[in-house]
């Protein structure tokens, strides 16, 4: 068999086979890779404020590297563009969360100004809920991604989630696909720590996401599926080489039936036809004397 693979041919398709199994491999160790997702960056880094505009930009979605991270914005509260999130846990109590937009400075989109959720603070009832303060203002709170819709009928100025497709539409204005939990607010210049003195708001607080790197098993069963496909492609060179040889084989032992026919087809014309035999002849006997007729006197 070895000798039916040593063909140029099967030396050819053999370097084929590797090319195909290398870029396969490859292919495989990119979907592992891609499996596992930017684990998030350590506390010591997302506890450290940083400015909004330099961690993330509107109109991309956000990735677990950006999100967690505690952040400043500058700018102003959107006057009139308060809403309230429901079922929003705080100590066992169920109750909402106080949304309002704030338009970022310096920060456009389509000639319009982008405004990022900010959220100010936990009420246990609707009325318990009061406009945010007018001037400009700087916000430090945490980042974090947006969450998804969810369709129904709600009060008026009430949503089920905090998603920003569906603030967007509200607002009618361009957003950050992600909003910041208000940890503390100055307006006008003056500190107003979380925003909640004097008021039934209490403070949001949410801690640092854990340290672990999500896997998408997806990715590890396309990763799997590229391997065996490195593998098929050469079994199949192997198989046709098998059958190549197989092929071989069964050729030479036809040409050596044929030739064996030959050989005993020749033997036999070479001796020539036998003689027959006195007895198979016919006529009379040569050696039998013939009976002559007498004469009778």
């Amino acid at each position: 068999m070895l000798k039916t693979a040593l063909k140029p041919r099967w030396i050819a398709a053999l370097v084929l086979a590797l090319a195909l199994s290398t870029v396969f491999v490859l292919l495989s160790q990119w979907q592992f890779s891609a499996s596992q997702s930017k684990p998030p960056p350590p506390p010591g880094e997302t506890e450290s404020v940083k400015p909004l505009t330099d961690v993330f930009k509107p109109g991309i979605p956000m990735m677990a590297a950006t999100a967690d991270q505690m952040v400043s914005v500058h700018g102003n509260f959107v006057p009139g563009a308060q809403v309230l999130v429901q079922d929003r846990l705080q100590d066992g109590d169920n109750g909402l969360w106080v949304v309002d937009a704030f338009a970022v400075d310096g920060v456009q989109q389509f000639r319009e100004d982008v405004v990022i959720p900010v959220v100010r603070g936990w009420i246990k009832d609707p009325a318990d809920a009061v406009p945010a303060p007018e001037g400009e203002a700087s916000v430090v709170g945490r980042l974090l991604p947006t969450e998804g819709p969810v369709p129904g009928a709600r009060p008026a100025g009430q949503i089920a989630t905090l998603s920003v497709a569906e603030l967007i539409n509200r607002w009618d204005a361009p957003s950050y696909s992600g909003f910041v939990i208000g940890t503390g607010f100055t307006v006008a210049g003056k500190d107003l720590g979380t925003a909640t003195e004097g008021t039934a708001m209490q403070p949001v607080v949410v801690g640092p996401q854990p340290q672990e790197a999500p896997v998408n098993w997806m990715n590890v069963f396309y990763a799997v599926e590229w391997v065996v496909f490195a593998g098929f492609a050469i079994f199949l060179w192997w198989r046709l080489v098998a059958d190549d040889y197989r092929r071989d084989v069964e050729d030479a032992e036809d040409a050596a039936a044929a030739a064996r026919s030959a050989a005993d087809a020749e033997r036999g014309g070479a001796a020539g036809p036998a003689e027959p035999h006195p007895a198979d002849q016919g006529g009379a006997d040569q050696t039998t004397p013939r009976n002559t007729p007498h004469a009778t006197r």
